[in-house]
Formats: structure tokens, C-alpha cells, sequence
């Protein structure tokens, strides 16, 4: 099974509904992510419960066990720039089966894709992605799915949301359908088969660091 997960960074993960999958004990998953959580937290909880085989990322840093099963062959990666992973995840959503761009042409990032010539510059085709289900996370949400989304949490959200068969979204708050200005809807509730308020959010900081006050 493939699943997309929200978020950038541990900003606007679908904490709850990662725990949840987490409980099902599934194994074997293709999880498409910007990046996988830190070692005990976010999709690292799944990465811990050996539940990932696959991961399709453009930023793994911030976890030691990511690192540890990839360089030890227990999990398939498939790295991606952070801008082409964004466009092949709006492609999929926008059903657009694969684009051309500039990003990769000459690296590794290339290497076995078609490769293309426009006004005589080389492009490499990127294919777009779609997943069995798509679990995001949003700050307001109806009983319809329209959802909105806060700061950070818009950068893979939205896109995830119109990416997958099936979408989940988690909200921190819901509230009465026709409260939202339509011109404020981020996601439309077309995309969207399931919403449910979350339970409770750590929302953990990934790099906490602290400006020292002159005179300190």
C-alpha cells in the first residue's frame, strides 16, 4: 500500500493518524513524504515498528534510524528534490502523468529517466505520484472536508490531499459546515472522504534553538 503524509519538517504531520496506522501493525508500506519524522516521533514511529519498506523523500536528516536501515538495506529510498517532489505529488493530484524539468538533468537524480530537449536545453521527465490513501493534517476543517490549512502545514498538504484514492484528514479544530468563507477554503471537500478532530498534538520542534539576549 501506498500512503502520502503530510507535513514539512514535524510541521502540520497527521500526528493521530499516523499513531492509528501505526496500530494496525500494516507492514510493507511505500510511504511518500517529505521527509520521515525524527526517531520517536511522526513517521518515525512506523519507521521503529519496521512498517515502512519504501520511502519517496526529499529530506531524511533528522533520523538516525532512517539512516541506519537504509545504509543497512532494510529500506528502499528514493531521494527527490524538494520542488520536484512537490510537482510530481500536484501532477498525480492534477492528473498529469509525468512533466519535464530542468531539476536533475546531469546527477544521479537522472539517471535512467528520459531525457529531453527544448530550445536546446536538456530537461529529464519526472512522473507524477498518486497514492492508495492520503493522510494530511489541517487547522480547521467541516463536516463537508473543506479544510484550512495554518503557515508551514500549507507547503505539502494541500497537494497530498488531491493526490490520493482515498484522503483522511486530521483538524485541530472542526466547525459548522458553511462557517468558511468560500474564498478562504484551501482544500475543497470534493477531495476529501473522511475528517475527524484530532485528539491531541505535541507539535514537537524539530531544531530548537534559542537566541542569546545581549548581556545575558
Amino acid at each position: 500500500m501506498t500512503i502520502m503524509a503530510g507535513g514539512f519538517g514535524l510541521c502540520g504531520i497527521p500526528e493521530n493518524l499516523i499513531a492509528a496506522i501505526r496500530d494496525t501493525g500494516v507492514k510493507d508500506l511505500t510511504v511518500i513524504s517529505n521527509n520521515c519524522g525524527v526517531d520517536d516521533f511522526g513517521l518515525g514511529i512506523l519507521l521503529a515498528g519496521g512498517q515502512i519498506r519504501r520511502m519517496i523523500s526529499s529530506y531524511v536528516g533528522e533520523n538516525k534510524l532512517f539512516a541506519e536501515l537504509y545504509l543497512s538495506g532494510r529500506l528502499e529510498l528514493e531521494f527527490n528534490p524538494q520542488g520536484t517532489l512537490a510537482e510530481r505529488i500536484r501532477a498525480g493530484g492534477a492528473g498529469i502523468p509525468a512533466f519535464f524539468t530542468r531539476t536533475g538533468v546531469g546527477t544521479l537524480v537522472a539517471e535512467g529517466k528520459e531525457i529531453r530537449t527544448f530550445e536546446g536545453l536538456d530537461y529529464v521527465m519526472e512522473r507524477g505520484l498518486t497514492a492508495d490513501l492520503s493522510i494530511v493534517k489541517a487547522w480547521k476543517g467541516d463536516a463537508e472536508g473543506n479544510l484550512v490549512y495554518r503557515m508551514t502545514a500549507r507547503n505539502f498538504n494541500p497537494m497530498m490531499a488531491t493526490a490520493g484514492k482515498v484522503t483522511l484528514a486530521e483538524v485541530e479544530e472542526l466547525v459548522e459546515v458553511g462557517r468558511f468563507d468560500p474564498d478562504h477554503i484551501h482544500t475543497p471537500g470534493i477531495y476529501v472522504d473522511g475528517v475527524l478532530g484530532g485528539a491531541a498534538y505535541e507539535k514537537r520542534i524539530e531544531q530548537r534553538t534559542i537566541r542569546q539576549h545581549e548581556g545575558a
